[in-house]
């Protein structure tokens, strides 16, 4: 029951793009396609995943035993720019469409604080090895739900008469506030 609720509070309550504000660069730049959002989600997926797991598992069979916590953000961040590097040579090879459609904002990914947080959020919030996994994938899962729904969005106002003083950024950030009223509409599907 604690992992799922821990899911649901990723996904829903605690949403890393809608609720935490985290990872905004490539929720903004990357969400005017849905494909293009698909994509990104994906790679984030298994970024997120991956480098919360190498993350914990430093965290606590290295840095903790040495008493080198303070070296914590520090090496987040080594591991995160590495799987991100490593992810942007698999999408190269695998999907060179997707690549270009993904453009800079793969490599932003390094940069993407969403992925930093869930990193330090789950030694913050003391997640057993199982407890990380939940909170990362389904922190990752959250924060795709979010951009596909925001892209999807969208794409629908392109092709929408919307008035020329409300094209472009401007719809786009009253979308994304609304979108964030919404999902606070969940705040109260946990207890606690």
């Amino acid at each position: 029951m604690e992992y799922l609720l821990i899911a649901i509070n990723s996904v829903f309550i605690g949403n890393l793009i809608l609720a935490k504000f985290l990872g905004i660069c490539p929720f903004l730049g990357v969400s005017k396609k849905v494909s293009t959002a698909l994509g990104m989600s994906m790679a984030v997926m298994f970024v997120m995943t991956l480098a919360a797991t190498v993350t914990w598992i430093l965290f606590h069979f290295l840095l903790e035993p040495l008493n080198l916590q303070y070296l914590r953000t520090i090496v987040f961040i080594l591991v995160i720019a590495s799987l991100v590097q490593l992810t942007e040579m698999a999408i190269q090879k695998i999907s060179p469409a997707l690549y270009e459609a993904l453009g800079i904002y793969l490599p932003l990914i390094t940069t993407n604080c969403a992925i930093l947080g869930v990193a330090i959020n789950s030694i913050e919030k003391e997640y057993n090895f199982l407890g990380m996994l939940v909170y990362a994938f389904f922190g990752a899962v959250g924060f795709a739900l979010a951009l596909l729904l925001f892209s999807g969005i969208r794409e629908r106002l392109d092709i929408s008469s919307v008035p020329k003083s409300f094209r472009g950024a401007a719809s786009s950030l009253i979308v994304a506030g609304i979108l964030s009223l919404a999902f606070m509409g969940f705040a109260g599907l946990v207890p606690g």
